[in-house]
């Protein structure tokens, strides 16, 4: 999954929830951006590249998320 796929999927589950979910370019170095998912945040790579799985776990971790919640 890359950065782009993984956007598309929270805001789907966004939808489904009514939370607020908010991508800022502003916040981060480069190709980098935060992602505010709620009321958490996380940072979000390269969009075009692939997310290794570590890096995904983490990064849902930090969204209170796991990958059943971004699967279905």
């Amino acid at each position: 999954m890359n950065g782009n796929e993984l956007i598309k999927r929270l805001k789907e589950l966004a939808k489904q929830r009514g939370c607020e979910i908010r991508l800022d370019s502003k916040h981060g170095k480069g190709s980098h951006a935060t992602l505010y998912f709620g009321d958490r945040r996380t940072t979000i790579k390269d969009r075009k590249k692939e997310i290794g799985p570590g890096l995904l776990k983490s990064m849902l971790d930090d969204l209170g998320l796991s990958k059943k919640d971004i699967n279905q």
